[in-house]
């Protein structure tokens, strides 16, 4: 997430009432983002210790802690009294609640060749382009940008919250404001009945030329490549890329937090644990490459026979 203007590092210190300012005060924040998509002059923050060095080694400028540490050169650190809540905090302030009161906001910016079929709703900061057909019932939630010649098929909805709460000492969760985006390229087909979740503070993003049949989930902060083709009833967890050309076919489980490679293809129902290379064929739970599951299913029809030649009941 972007802020409309950079924010001086000491204007900051002051707003969260920093008790500490160690580092270069004269440098300025222009985002805020999470540890995995930070960027130079971005906001992060870390509330446990052991975290603190990746934290700091990230391409982030400012680093918000809740313990004084060796800030390394080109950063600053504000030492807070809770992170969490001083990070929460800046997201409800550029990204503060606006409640829909009508079915298409004031706010939106729809192209006028669009075609918005009845019962859809248009949140607040939508942008949505030329010659595209948002079919009946879909809800576009806030900040949604769509691009060019993108069709999104009827009950959808698109740019729900991030399933991305932080658990706290008694056991309980605490939402996070997610202050992400979902951003759908062009000539993007989405189907009847999916859900894709804004990033908490990135972007979810639907990459040029993609497919996604029906009842699809594509969780927060995802990145899903140009031309990929997703069948139906895919779930993709929050953080994951995936690369351009990937064929994931019906019912295919993906874990958070991974990569699939270019060109790879995942047979139906297969559940991805971990990161796949591109261009090679997987199927099976855990997923691995198919030449290795048949040979893994070849073995196993033979085990009968040989638990009787060796005597076993």
């Amino acid at each position: 997430m972007k802020f409309p203007q950079p924010i001086p590092v000491r204007e900051l210190a002051q707003w969260l009432n920093a008790r500490q300012v160690i580092g270069n005060d004269t440098l300025f924040a222009s985002g805020i983002n999470e540890i995995h998509k930070v960027e130079p002059g971005d906001i992060a923050f870390s509330d446990v210790k052991k975290y603190f060095e990746k934290t700091l080694r990230s391409a982030a400028t400012v680093i918000l802690l809740n313990e004084p540490a060796e800030c390394p050169p080109g950063k600053v650190i504000l030492v807070v009294e809770n992170p969490f809540e001083a990070y929460d905090s800046l997201v409800r302030a550029h990204r503060p609640f606006e409640p829909l009161t009508v079915p298409v906001s004031h706010l939106s910016d729809i192209h006028p060749t669009a075609i918005i079929e009845p019962g859809v709703v248009i949140a607040a900061n939508v942008t949505i382009g030329a010659h595209c057909y948002i079919q009946a019932n879909t809800y576009i939630g806030e900040y949604t940008v769509i691009g060019d010649h993108v069709t999104i098929g009827p009950n959808s909805i698109i740019g729900s919250d991030a399933f991305y709460f932080k658990k706290l000492a008694d056991g309980s969760y605490q939402k996070w404001r997610s202050g992400g985006r979902v951003v759908i390229e062009d000539h993007v087909d989405i189907g009847a009945g999916c859900t894709i979740n804004k990033g908490v503070s990135g972007d979810t993003v639907i990459g040029a030329g993609s497919k996604l049949d029906c009842q699809i989930h594509v969780g927060h902060g995802a990145v899903i490549g140009k031309n990929c083709l997703l069948a139906a009833q895919v779930g993709i967890g929050g953080k994951t890329i995936i690369e351009d050309n990937v064929v994931l076919y019906g019912q295919v489980g993906v874990a958070q937090a991974i990569r699939i490679g270019k060109g790879a293809m995942v047979s139906a129902k297969a559940g991805v644990s971990k990161s796949l290379d591109g261009g090679k064929a997987y199927f099976g739970i855990p997923a691995d490459e198919a030449r290795e599951k048949y040979k893994e299913l070849a073995a196993l029809r033979q085990l009968p026979e040989l638990l009787k030649k060796l005597g076993k009941p």
